[in-house]
């Protein structure tokens, strides 16, 4: 078999329909949208519309909001911590800060401030300052020796500008 000799299977494929070429063709004249009204005419977008009853998005019920207050916090686990340590992209013996994260690259952008998650296997003894922290994270941190140390929002905000 050569490339020249390759073809898709029977009716596997299937040619477009060619609109609005003659009345031979089937779908001359009209193009297959039928006679006047909206619906024949170009940029129709009427999704959603039921003819004048309530749409069902208006007979829902609203629920919920968005808290645009909310903190957006950097989440890390201490497993994936670990690791970076392991790898020797954070040292362990230094103070690890969220700048120290983010040269790391563990976190991408700090946002409102990295938060520490209590996920993995924890086993270095690490000083650790961060925004936020769990209560089991703390745990975990103390109980391999090390410190983990939570800071306000408000403090931290000066020093990443």
């Amino acid at each position: 078999m050569k490339l020249n000799q390759l073809r898709d299977n029977a009716g596997a494929t299937k040619s477009r329909k060619r609109i609005g070429r003659g009345p031979g063709s089937g779908t001359g004249k009209m193009g297959g949208r039928g006679i006047k009204g909206q619906k024949s005419r170009s940029g129709v977008s009427i999704n959603g519309y039921e003819g004048g009853q309530m749409p069902l998005y208006m007979r829902l019920p609203k629920r919920g909001f968005n808290n645009i207050n909310a903190k957006r916090h950097a989440v890390v686990n201490l497993g994936l911590v670990q690791k970076f340590i392991d790898a020797k992209k954070i040292d362990a013996k230094k103070p690890i800060t969220e700048e120290v994260l983010v040269a790391s690259g563990l976190v991408r952008r700090v946002r409102d401030g990295v938060r520490i998650l209590a996920k993995g296997e924890f086993s270095a003894k690490a000083d650790i300052t961060v925004t936020g922290a769990s209560k089991s994270a703390i745990a975990a941190v103390e109980k391999a020796g090390g410190k983990l140390t939570v800071t306000s929002a408000k403090e931290a905000a000066p020093a990443a500008e």
